[in-house]
């Protein structure tokens, strides 16, 4: 059924795609079809310029006369989007024989270029550059003088007409001398890094190269965590001092890959590699594949373990992935080739179940207590119950089609607007399926049978295992009967959070006035401070508005996001001042802020008395603990 489903929708895509080009006045773009592309495409990256920040892309690809279209990646896996950095890409020049073509950017589908091939060639020259940013503004960094993280899909042409699946390459990378590097690929057979700092890998096809990202550095540490396939944490820092890890520290993380393969069972990669990057300087990351995971962390991940508490879930979640995404994904995500759209209909799945297992994941191994995770989990409900006043016009499965909406771009009103919420919102849906399992079964079965029953089944050699809403629903079914359909699509579907599974699981959301030690080190890590639950806004510790929550306390006086808040009740902001006027509300106390917007100060009353709020959670007197059966190691 699925496979039938994505078949027809990639025809009706690609016949699309074709007409749109040839509407726009291009030959038509050929759509991907199930057939070997004829021959072997060489890719040779040089990544040694780091201090320039320069990628300089060599291809030889193997052609016939006549037209050909190259495309560009630019519907990215992980990224549910259409975000593929063609603003980065250069110095296009093709040539065949010696001689340049000229070559014609589509003037509708702009990832692809038009070339025509001439008589007697069977080979074109690619050369271009990736130009990566310099600074945040300008999009991720992935190049430092220390570090680099290389995407394949930045660096790489290949002819349309094929599924990524059927476009062999021969990849090769050349880093600064002396630098170390990890990933999924497998080297060459003679291959170890050469003279020049060159790297070859085996031939590889193309979706999986686009799956197997690279981490290099100067300052490396490898670490076995075991497991059959192995396991390898590879660990790349700013400065050397960060590597400094622990074996109490290493212990969790090897009790990570234990766990999650009691939950799942069968394995689908034959190695996996954690790639993090310690750092300040390289942009911040958390991105799936199949057989690997790029993440960033701060520098003071091991060395200031306990302050780094809330960072620690990163690992659990997209290793998750490996099973929910890459193996098993929604039909509407599983395209042919990256520049087909996606559909992210069954997102609440793919992220949603793999955030809820990230939680319970990071408890059951150690990167967390269980008291952590319930704080985390305290600030999720936290976030649902008071601060997310959209759902009086969105609900979860609308917020699917964020990736493309929003493209993760700066929002005026996070709260209302929404963005993205099947992650923390589909959490809470799968605990509250979780706990309804378990109350079906009298505490017999649960989720976990689930995940193992659709998620590790035998890959028979399938790379990616497709599904639809109904294959969800009927694996539920296989683990205890119940209107499944109808319990998904009435929390998918509504316009309220879906709270119950907290209640359901024999928890309850409370506020005290004083934050967990949790939160604490949240809003540190995030330099956030969070009134959203009072005043209802959140802030930086230098007075910038961030969010403002809609038709709350602070909305209601006037107060906008990006404005500064300068003075509390007549003294100059400071973060303990704020603080201290707020929990003298609780007593009848008046706010006043002075808020400074453009050029304009303004002098507001915040109509508020609640004094200070902060998420916990606290147990239901009577009710099974179901939360504590969930966060429990699986012996």
């Amino acid at each position: 059924m699925a496979k039938t489903w994505a078949g027809w929708i990639v025809g009706v895509i690609g016949s699309a795609i074709a007409q749109a080009g040839a509407a726009g006045g291009a030959p038509p773009i050929p759509a991907p079809a199930d057939v070997a592309y004829p021959g072997t495409l060489k890719l040779a990256v040089d990544a040694s310029d780091v201090d320039r920040r320069i990628v300089r892309v060599h291809e030889e690809i193997p052609v016939a006369p006549g037209p050909l279209t190259l495309l560009y990646p630019q519907w990215l896996p992980g990224n549910h989007a259409p975000r593929g950095p063609i603003d980065k890409l250069a110095g296009l020049t093709i040539r065949a024989g010696g001689q340049a073509l000229e070559w014609t950017r589509d003037p509708v589908e702009v990832y692809a270029f038009h070339v025509d091939v001439p008589p007697g060639a069977n080979m074109l020259s690619v050369d271009f550059q990736f130009l990566s940013p310099q600074e945040p503004a300008q999009g991720r960094v992935v190049m430092t003088p220390d570090m680099l993280n290389l995407q394949w899909n930045t660096v790489v042409l290949y002819p349309a007409g094929h599924y990524a699946s059927r476009i062999q390459l021969e990849p090769s990378v050349t880093l600064p001398r002396g630098w170390q590097f990890a990933g999924a690929l497998e080297t060459a057979a003679a291959a170890a890094s050469g003279a020049d700092g060159t790297v070859r890998f085996r031939p590889v096809a193309l979706d999986r190269l686009v799956d197997s990202p690279l981490f290099a550095g100067r300052h490396v540490r490898r670490i076995e965590l075991g497991g059959t396939p192995p396991v390898r944490l590879n660990l790349f820092a700013d400065e050397p001092a960060s590597l400094e890890a622990r074996p109490e520290q290493i212990a969790p993380h090897r009790t990570l890959v234990e766990q999650a393969t009691k939950l799942f069972g069968t394995p689908h990669y034959d190695h996996y590699d954690f790639l993090l990057a310690l750092t300040e300087q390289l942009g911040g990351i958390g991105l799936e594949h199949h057989r690997s995971s790029e993440n960033s962390a701060p520098p003071g991940y091991f060395t200031e373990w306990d302050k780094n508490a809330p960072t620690r879930d990163l690992l659990a979640h997209e290793y998750t992935h490996s099973w929910n995404g890459k193996f098993r994904r929604g039909a509407d995500l599983a395209t042919p080739n990256f520049n087909v759209p996606m559909g992210g209909s069954l997102l609440w799945v793919y992220e949603g179940q793999t955030q809820y297992w990230g939680y319970v994941l990071s408890a059951r191994s150690g990167l967390w207590s269980a008291e952590q995770a319930r704080d985390a989990l305290a600030q999720v409900a936290a976030t649902y119950a008071d601060n997310r006043p959209g759902f009086a016009w969105r609900n979860v499965q609308d917020t699917t089609s964020d990736p493309v909406v929003a493209q993760r771009r700066p929002l005026p009103y996070r709260n209302y607007q929404m963005s993205e919420d099947y992650y923390s919102a589909g959490l809470l849906v799968w605990l509250a399926v979780d706990a309804k399992l378990r109350e079906l079964t009298r505490e017999k079965r649960s989720l976990d049978d689930f995940a193992r029953a659709f998620f590790g089944v035998p890959d028979e050699g399938r790379t990616v295992g497709t599904y639809v809403f109904d294959d969800v629903v009927a694996a539920l079914n296989g683990v205890a009967p119940y209107d499944w359909a109808a319990f998904l699509r009435e929390r998918i579907d509504a316009h309220a959070p879906p709270l119950d599974g907290l209640a359901a699981s024999g928890w309850k959301l409370v506020y005290t006035r004083q934050p967990s030690a949790f939160q604490k080190a949240a809003e540190a890590a995030r330099k956030t401070l969070d009134y959203a639950a009072s005043l209802g806004l959140t802030l930086s510790p230098d007075g910038r508005i961030a969010d403002v929550r809609w038709d709350g306390p602070a909305f209601r006086a006037g107060i906008a996001p990006a404005s500064t808040l300068v003075a509390v009740n007549g003294r100059e902001f400071k973060p303990e001042r704020l603080k201290a006027a707020v929990a003298a509300t609780a007593d009848g106390a008046p706010v006043e802020l002075l808020v400074k917007k453009a050029d304009e100060y303004r002098s507001v009353r915040v109509d508020y008395r609640g004094g200070l709020r902060y998420p916990h959670l606290e147990r239901i007197s009577g009710a099974p603990d179901r939360l504590g059966a969930i966060l429990a190691p699986r012996r």
